[in-house]
């Protein structure tokens, strides 16, 4: 007889990730033989750059493959650093960077770190669609920030001291952002660099944007935690590489949960992720010209549709396009879009209460796969309306 295994609460209480429920409905759906097109993950469509491929396997054959220290290789920490002074006039002290296998664990570690049972996290609604669960899993309270369409789903200053309670660690922020595309100014991010609580800056973007200049929380405070990472700029996505850089403070502490959890990254992927941070400033512009194309003809096409996109999206890979107009359950129209057209799109609610209406489209596909979703896509909407 079967035993009955409980799962803990905590484990209970995390909810779904829909772009992957949605992909795995896509699946499905393209097992059974239909053409499926893929808008609803943010994954880069391109190969990882050659050289970064290259030294991987080079390192593998070199014997690449121990453990390195537990807060990533020396000579990758130092990359980071060199990256940082170019980019944004940033010194940066390799001491304070932490590398991972990707974002996800180093989230998860920093809010184990930063929080008690009850503490908050501000952070923003619609946001990644993951942070709240990071939060709650550590024992923590998401404290949500509505933010508005007119702002470009970003967090105004006066908004977030309205939320400040006594039990405040952190404000979450992310540029480019996921869902909606935009980027926070110079301005802004020194507006909020002045806040009495750190902010925890998801930069994971960086390096995809296409108009205006990108900024990092680091140029405006010391006392800061940024995401940074491999994934979306390099199209290394499987390749499961980020870092965390925190203050002095604080780096010990991660490191040691870093030694328990995780003890260190991959060897021979560290040693590519530092080839891509010296060798392919070449096919990472190749990339986000590329598109650049990809998301001026998407806007301009959802517009025409009649599906407004939200904020002024000149950065990641991601439109959030409003269709409270069509079904205000963006769910229930996802599903409906994908088994009608085959085009695979990521319901708003995915994101808080704050999108729920919207779509949230990527670019990360072709131009021609783009433009024939968008034709299904302008089918299926004349048939609704009429």
């Amino acid at each position: 007889m079967p035993v009955n295994i409980p799962v803990s609460r905590r484990c209970l209480e995390v909810t779904p990730f829909l772009a992957m429920e949605v992909m795995e409905q896509a699946k499905a759906l393209e097992a059974a033989g239909r053409e499926i097109i893929y808008l609803c993950l943010g994954e880069p469509d391109f190969p990882t750059p050659g050289p970064v491929v290259e030294t991987a396997v080079t390192a593998m054959r070199d014997g690449a493959t121990s453990y390195t220290h537990s807060l990533g290789l020396l000579e990758l920490r130092e990359a980071i650093c060199a990256h940082y002074l170019r980019r944004y006039r940033v010194d940066v002290d390799p001491g304070r960077i932490l590398v991972s296998a990707g974002t996800s664990p180093l989230m998860q570690m920093l809010f184990s770190a930063l929080l008690e049972e009850g503490d908050e996290i501000i952070l923003p609604d619609p946001g990644y669609s993951c942070y709240p669960n990071f939060i709650q899993f550590a024992g923590g309270q998401p404290k949500w920030l509505r933010t508005r369409v007119e702002d470009g789903f970003q967090p105004r200053l006066e908004t977030v001291q309205g939320l400040l309670t006594e039990r405040t660690r952190g404000v979450l922020i992310n540029s480019p952002s996921n869902p909606v595309g935009t980027v926070l100014s110079g301005d802004q991010l020194k507006r909020l660099a002045q806040l009495p609580v750190p902010i925890i800056s998801d930069e994971i973007y960086h390096g995809l944007t296409y108009e205006g200049e990108e900024h990092s929380i680091l140029e405006f405070t010391e006392d800061a935690f940024v995401f940074g990472g491999f994934s979306k700029t390099y199209a290394m996505t499987g390749w499961r590489l980020g870092y965390l850089i925190a203050p002095p403070s604080c780096i010990r502490a991660l490191q040691s949960l870093h030694q328990n959890f995780m003890i260190c990254a991959n060897h021979f992927v560290q040693r590519a992720g530092i080839a891509a941070l010296r060798e392919c400033r070449q096919e990472v512009e190749h990339m986000r010209k590329a598109y650049d194309a990809r998301r001026r003809y998407l806007v301009q096409r959802l517009n025409e549709m009649g599906l407004k996109v939200a904020g002024s999206p000149v950065g990641a890979f991601y439109v959030l396009a409003d269709a409270r107009h069509i079904d205000g359950d963006s769910k229930r129209l996802a599903l409906a879009i994908l088994e009608a057209t085959g085009v695979a799109l990521t319901p708003g609610i995915d994101f808080g209460s704050g999108a729920e209406g919207y779509l949230r489209f990527t670019y990360a596909n072709s131009l021609p796969n783009i433009k024939k979703a968008l034709d299904r896509l302008e089918i299926f909407l004349r048939q609704r309306t009429d």
